[in-house]
């Protein structure tokens, strides 16, 4: 990979990883549905005017996308951001998500994985279970279950996905933005009284995390993610990603007062440990067809 292309890829990773950080301080004074809603509703304004219609009979699968990843993902790790009170847990336990889509790919596509990607999804669940032993994990647990469901739409989500035709990443993006907004506000009302009301009072703080989710982590992160994976093959620029949770644990223990505890870390190389395996297993597979053609 280019060097230009690398330099690209750290942007994407430190602009993910940056977001748990802004986020988390915004999150002190914006309840976590509200927050979601008023992100969702900046990134609408400029993506409305480029999103594409979707293929005919794509509309409900179109639909369940944007409720999966929009509403129910991110409303619920936003929630969980919130619950932990850290940032290293929910950054760790969110790449659950890439075990659980291997999964639900084989359960609902018939997609097939080797033994090795087996003992690798089962090494990133094992590593959750141990890192919620961590005290750091242990004083908030719901943060967790909170978290691994959001992991599980996210990867439902991503499923669902392979079947949509047509639609880029900006018409994706802008189309979860526009179907999400309303729920995640009606949401908010139900769930978190006062929200709405006390937005007047919310710090300049508050609102530049809800900017920065908005422009930098999706438009800008997930923009330059997809010019990456045009130009590369998908497995390629998959394990980077990883490095997202380690900047992320990072920034809690600078600016957050983290202090990971033993079982954490331990776990945490479990989950990424498994996430890497499965990701350089799909890049082995991705190369196999033209080693063959090679030969």
């Amino acid at each position: 990979m280019p060097v230009r292309d690398i330099v690209l890829l750290l942007l994407v990773v430190l602009s993910w990883a940056l977001n748990f950080l802004t986020s988390a301080y915004a999150l002190r004074e914006i309840p976590p549905l509200l927050f979601t809603g008023l992100r969702f509703a900046l990134l609408a304004l400029p993506l409305a005017f480029f999103v594409k219609r979707p293929a005919p009979g794509q509309w409900p699968r179109l639909i369940a996308v944007c409720l999966c990843i929009g509403v129910l993902h991110f409303g619920l790790s936003f929630s969980a951001l919130k619950a932990a009170g850290d940032l290293s847990s929910p950054a760790i336990v969110l790449q659950s998500y890439v075990p659980m889509t291997a999964v639900l790919a084989w359960w609902l596509l018939g997609e097939r994985f080797a033994w090795r990607t087996g003992v690798a999804i089962g090494l990133s669940f094992a590593g959750v279970l141990v890192l919620g032993f961590d005290p750091l994990v242990l004083d908030k647990p719901m943060a967790v279950v909170l978290m691994l469901v959001s992991a599980a739409f996210l990867a439902l989500g991503t499923v669902l996905m392979k079947g949509l035709r047509g639609l880029d990443v900006y018409s994706q993006q802008g189309w979860t933005a526009l179907i999400a907004v309303a729920p995640l506000i009606g949401l908010s009302v139900a769930f978190e009284p006062g929200g709405l009301a006390a937005l007047g009072s919310v710090s300049w703080v508050a609102w530049l995390g809800v900017v920065y989710a908005a422009f930098v982590s999706s438009l800008l992160g997930h923009g330059l993610y997809y010019v990456l994976v045009q130009r590369h093959p998908v497995a390629k620029v998959t394990p980077w990603l990883l490095l997202v949770p380690v900047f992320a644990i990072a920034l809690g223990v600078a600016f957050w007062g983290d202090r990971p505890g033993p079982r954490l870390w331990i776990g945490g190389a479990m989950v990424l440990g498994g996430v890497l395996i499965i990701a350089l297993r799909s890049l082995a597979k991705s190369r196999t067809p033209a080693s063959a053609t090679d030969a």
